[in-house]
C-alpha cells in the first residue's frame, strides 16, 4: 500500500555528532563510531520448476563495532580474560539526540562479547584509536524517533 509521505525537513537529518555510547553502564565520551547490525541468516529453498531461489529465515545473529579515542587500556581485562579462556559479556548501548532533530533513539544490545579488539596500534602523528567488535543476543529498543514525514 502506497501512503503519501510529506518531505523532510533539512533539520530532521541526524548528526552523529551527538552520538553517545555507555560501555556496561558507564558513559564512552572517546567513542568516534559505533554500529550494531542484526543478520538474517537464510537457508536456500527451492522447488521443482522454480528457476528462483527462495530461502527461509532460520535463526538472526548480532554484530557491532566499536571504535574509540585512546585515553587509557579499555580493552586490558577483557583481554586478560579471554586469554584465560574466559567468555565476558557486556552490556552496550547507544544513543542519537540531535537537537536539531528534536528526537532521540537509543539502542540496547545485549550479551555482548568480544572476537576482536586491539592490544595496541599507533601511527606517528596521528590521534590513536581502538577497536571493538564481536556479537551480541538480544537488542531493545529504548527510545525511537517518530517518522516526521507521514
Amino acid at each position: 500500500m502506497v501512503t503519501n509521505r510529506t518531505k523532510p525537513a533539512i533539520g530532521k537529518v541526524i548528526s552523529g555528532t551527538h552520538g553517545y555510547f555507555w560501555w556496561d553502564g558507564a558513559i564512552c565520551y572517546e567513542i568516534t563510531s559505533f554500529e550494531a547490525k542484526v543478520k538474517a541468516n537464510r537457508e536456500t529453498i527451492n522447488f521443482s520448476g522454480d528457476m528462483w531461489d527462495d530461502s527461509k529465515l532460520m535463526s538472526v545473529s548480532g554484530t557491532w563495532t566499536a571504535k574509540v579515542k585512546k585515553i587509557y587500556s579499555r580493552g586490558k581485562e577483557y583481554a586478560e580474560k579471554l586469554a584465560q579462556g574466559l567468555d565476558p559479556r557486556l552490556t552496550l548501548i547507544s544513543k542519537l539526540a540531535d537537537p536539531d532533530n528534536g528526537g532521540t533513539e537509543r539502542v540496547q544490545i545485549n550479551s555482548c562479547w568480544l572476537d576482536e579488539l586491539t592490544l595496541q596500534a599507533f601511527e606517528n602523528g596521528k590521534i590513536t584509536e581502538d577497536e571493538f567488535s564481536g556479537g551480541f543476543v538480544g537488542f531493545k529498543y529504548l527510545d525511537t524517533i517518530d517518522d516526521p514525514c507521514a
